[in-house]
């Protein structure tokens, strides 16, 4: 059994220790960002297309990211696009011996088109569509057979965002319960991510997390067991709207999301909140991938989850490491120990 089914099955059955919380690792942003997904690329430019901006890692060293995260065996889910499953579950059998349980993005609604020039995140209601199939998500090629053993996954990420244009969010519900109904036929099984409006939903700012709360709620309501997603994956609108949904239904398990980049004790304050207002998963991308060293950065993480260190405290032990290791930091120590304000949109 993987590590991620261990751990949900303590949490359904009610514990509540920290060695129970769930760490995942979003490396699925070339779905969303394109060339920019895996991070700038350090010195000199030496391929490609270069923009006042800078250059771009590759692909293979995208991959190389990946498989190192993987190795050091501390988060319990990698979130991958099918491509990169494909090749490095598929292939390459990198999760076949591990603890770790691979995911897919299943689908890729319009908001996380976040492609250099591109309005879609933010000038246009959110729009349902899917790229990957989960014929190719579990085998890696189109079958009738859905009995037999997968080689890919049977775990994805599903993503709706609600926007209050009734015209979009009736698309968004309809393809998701198509998306459950195949999903239940196929043996899938889906973790379900909700965003906040990534347009204006005409109302105050202050009943967004209710609205977000009362439409997962009411989404879900119509669902049995069979197709309920595994957990949820939602921005953190602050303590009183997470607890909230926990208290609401306690066999629905709750998580956040990363967010933008951010200082790290945005990123370690981020799960230390979440965990203490009743979250039980945290899945951080960009917050991992950008950071200087994103192996260090996990185990900070984990520690502080585990209640081993304050984040403050681990923003620090993270500097101590960067110096020991010869990395430049990317902000000085100070800045670095400044909450600033984290926008909970994918881009």
């Amino acid at each position: 059994m993987k590590r991620l089914d261990q751990k949900l099955t303590h949490i359904l059955n009610g514990s509540t220790s920290s060695a129970d919380f769930i760490i995942a690792d979003a490396k699925d942003a070339d779905m969303a960002f394109g060339i920019t997904a895996p991070g700038p690329q350090t010195g000199s430019c030496r391929h490609g297309y270069n923009e006042s901006e800078g250059c771009w890692k590759t692909l293979p060293q995208y991959r190389e990211q990946i498989r190192a995260v993987i190795a050091q065996d501390i988060v319990d889910i990698v979130l991958l696009s099918a491509s990169n499953l494909e090749h490095l579950g598929i292939r390459e059998g990198l999760f076949q011996n591990s603890a770790i349980t691979p995911a897919a993005r299943a689908n890729d609604t319009s908001d996380v088109w976040a492609v250099r020039g591109g309005k879609y995140p933010t000038e246009h209601p959110s729009r349902s569509f899917r790229s990957a199939t989960l014929d190719h998500i579990k085998y890696g090629r189109l079958t009738a057979d859905h009995s037999a053993p997968f080689t890919g996954t049977d775990l994805g990420l599903y993503s709706i965002t609600f926007t209050n244009h009734i015209d979009w969010d009736y698309k968004a519900l309809t393809d998701y319960c198509d998306f459950r109904i195949e999903a239940e036929r196929k043996g899938f099984r889906h973790f379900l991510e909700v965003f906040n409006p990534n347009v204006n939903p005409g109302i105050p700012d202050k009943k967004v997390a209710a609205f977000l709360n009362d439409h997962i709620i009411r989404t879900l309501a119509g669902v049995t067991e069979a197709g309920r997603p595994v957990f949820l994956k939602i921005p953190y609108n602050g303590p009183g709207p997470l607890e909230e949904l926990v208290s609401y239904d306690p066999k629905l398990v709750v998580g956040i999301l990363g967010g933008a980049a951010g200082t790290t004790l945005d990123a370690f304050q981020l799960i230390h909140d979440a965990q203490k207002h009743g979250a039980r998963v945290a899945l951080y991308g960009r917050k991992i991938n950008l950071s200087e060293s994103p192996l260090a950065f996990i185990e900070f993480l984990r520690r502080v989850v585990d209640g081993e260190i304050t984040p403050t405290d681990a923003v620090k032990a993270y500097h101590a490491v960067l110096a020991q290791s010869g990395i430049r930091p990317q902000r000085h120590l100070q800045q670095d120990l400044q909450l600033t304000t984290n926008t909970m949109s994918y881009r």
